[in-house]
C-alpha cells in the first residue's frame, strides 16, 4: 500500500511538472519556419564537419561520379527519420524510453552504451574540425579553439531556453548553405552533375564500393535517429495544444502531417548540401589532381591555393557553423538516450537543477571530447572508429525500430502504412549490406 501510494504521488509530481511546463509554452510560431523543428535541426546535424570531410573525399576521389548517391540516400533517409519521429510523436517517449518499456534490458544498454561512445568520438572529431577550421581562418591557438567552441556550446545548450535555443539552432542550420555558394562561385558543368545525380556510375572497384558505404553509413546515423524521436516527444510534452497520439488519435491528421513535411524538408535539405558539398570538391579537388582528402579543415585548405580565398574561406566558415549545430546534437542524443533508459528526467527545456543527470551527461560528453583532442588520438582514426561503432549500432538499432513501429502495443493504430513499412525495411536492408560491406573491406 506504502508502495502504491509512492507511486501516486510521484505520478502527481510528474504531472504537475508537466502542466507547468506546458503552462508556459508560447504559441508555435507561423509560417514555414514555424513548421520546421526536429526534422531541419536533424538533418542539418548530419551534415556535420565528419559528414563533410567524407562528402569532400567522395568528391576528390571520383569527381562527380558520386552525385546519384544522395538521391539514393533521400527516401531511405527520410523513411527511417520519418518512423523515429512518429514513434516519438505517438508514444510521448523516444527511441531508448519505448526499448526499456518493450524489450530486454541488456539489448538497451548495449544499443545505448554504443551510441554513447560513437557519439563523443564524433564530438570530439567535430571540434577538433571546428578548431582547426578557425586556425585556417584567423591563426593562433586550435587547442583554445576547441575548448572556447565545446563550452559555449554547453552552456547555450544547459541554460538558454528551450524556445529561444530551438530558434538559434534552426537559423544555424542555415550556415550549410555557404556550400551553395561554394559551388556557385567554381566552375561546374551543371549539365554532367545532372547526368551523373540520375544515372548512376557504380563501380566495383574496393576504393569506390568502399566511399559509397562511408557516405551511406554517414548520412543514415544512429544519432539522428534518437535525436528526432526524443525531439518529437518533447514537443508534444511542451505544446499545451498537443498529447501523445495514441492517447488523443483525433490529432494525428495534423500532426502526422506537420512531422512528415518538417522531416521531408529536413532531410532533403541536408542531401541537396551534401551534394553540393561533392561538387564542389569534384570542381576543384579533383579537377586539379587531389584526390586524398580526410578532414573536413584538409580539404578547406585544399581549396585556397586552387579556388581562392573566397572559396576556402566559406568552406571553412560552413564547417564551424554547422559544428556549432552538430555539437549539441550529439551531446544531447546521447543524453536523452541515456536519460531515457535509466528512467531520469530528460528535456532541453528543463531546469539544470529539475535534470541534473540529464545536463551532466551532456558535460560529461562534451569534456571528453575536449579531452579527445589533447591526447595525441588521430582525428581520422577517431572518425574511423565512429564510423565502425555507428556500424554495429545502426542495423540492429533500425531491425529494432522497424519492429517496435510495427507492434500495436507500442503504436495503437499508428503502425506503419505499408509504403512506409516498405521503404524502412529498405533502408534497414541497405544499412545492413552496408555494414557487411564496410567489415568485409576492413
Amino acid at each position: 500500500m506504502t508502495d502504491a501510494k509512492s507511486k501516486s504521488k510521484a505520478f502527481k509530481i510528474r504531472a504537475a511538472r508537466i502542466a507547468r511546463y506546458r503552462a508556459r509554452r508560447r504559441p508555435a510560431p507561423k509560417g514555414l519556419l514555424g513548421r520546421l523543428g526536429p526534422g531541419l535541426i536533424t538533418g542539418a546535424s548530419d551534415d556535420d564537419p565528419s559528414g563533410i570531410a567524407t562528402y569532400s573525399q567522395a568528391g576528390a576521389q571520383f569527381g562527380y561520379a558520386m552525385c546519384w548517391v544522395m538521391l539514393f540516400c533521400f527516401p531511405l533517409m527520410a523513411a527511417i527519420q520519418e518512423i523515429s519521429a512518429r514513434i516519438g510523436r505517438v508514444t510521448g517517449q523516444g527511441i531508448a524510453g519505448n526499448i526499456r518499456a518493450h524489450y530486454s534490458p541488456w539489448l538497451l544498454r548495449a544499443i545505448v552504451g554504443l551510441l554513447l561512445a560513437a557519439n563523443i568520438i564524433n564530438l570530439g572529431a567535430d571540434l577538433g574540425a571546428m578548431g582547426a577550421a578557425l586556425k585556417l581562418l584567423v591563426g593562433g591557438p586550435m587547442g583554445l579553439y576547441v575548448v572556447g567552441f565545446a563550452v559555449g556550446s554547453a552552456l547555450l545548450e544547459v541554460f538558454v531556453s528551450y524556445e529561444r535555443y530551438v530558434s538559434i539552432l534552426k537559423w544555424t542550420s542555415f550556415v550549410l548553405l555557404a556550400y551553395v555558394a561554394v559551388a556557385l562561385v567554381v566552375h561546374v558543368p551543371w549539365g554532367l552533375v545532372l547526368y551523373r545525380t540520375f544515372v548512376p556510375n557504380f563501380s566495383l572497384t574496393k576504393d569506390y564500393v568502399v566511399t559509397v558505404v562511408a557516405v551511406l553509413g554517414t548520412t543514415i546515423t544512429p544519432y539522428c535517429f534518437f535525436w528526432q524521436s526524443s525531439q518529437e516527444a518533447q514537443e508534444e510534452r511542451l505544446d499545451p495544444s498537443t498529447h501523445a497520439l495514441i492517447a488523443t488519435p483525433k490529432e494525428a491528421p495534423a500532426q502526422i502531417s506537420r512531422m512528415r513535411f518538417d522531416t521531408y524538408v529536413g532531410m532533403g535539405y541536408s542531401n541537396v548540401i551534401s551534394l553540393f558539398i561533392i561538387v564542389s570538391a569534384a570542381a576543384t579537388l579533383n579537377a586539379h589532381g587531389v584526390t586524398n582528402i580526410q578532414t573536413s579543415a584538409q580539404a578547406a585548405e585544399a581549396l585556397r591555393p586552387i579556388a581562392g580565398v573566397l572559396t576556402f574561406a566559406l568552406f571553412a566558415f560552413g564547417i564551424i557553423g554547422i559544428g556549432l549545430l552538430a555539437a549539441p546534437v550529439l551531446a544531447g542524443s546521447g543524453a536523452y538516450a541515456l536519460g531515457e533508459a535509466l528512467g531520469w528526467s530528460t528535456g532541453l527545456d528543463r531546469k539544470p537543477l529539475d535534470a541534473k543527470a540529464f545536463y551532466g551527461t551532456i558535460a560529461v560528453s562534451t569534456l571528453i571530447g575536449i579531452l579527445i583532442n589533447f591526447v595525441g588520438l588521430d582525428p581520422i582514426k577517431a572518425l574511423f572508429w565512429s564510423a565502425v561503432i555507428n556500424g554495429v549500432v545502426a542495423a540492429p538499432l533500425m531491425v529494432i525500430i522497424m519492429l517496435m513501429a510495427m507492434r500495436r502495443d507500442v503504436m495503437g493504430a499508428f503502425v506503419l502504412p505499408p509504403a512506409l513499412w516498405a521503404m524502412g525495411w529498405l533502408c534497414t536492408g541497405a544499412m545492413t549490406v552496408a555494414v557487411v560491406l564496410m567489415f568485409a573491406t576492413w
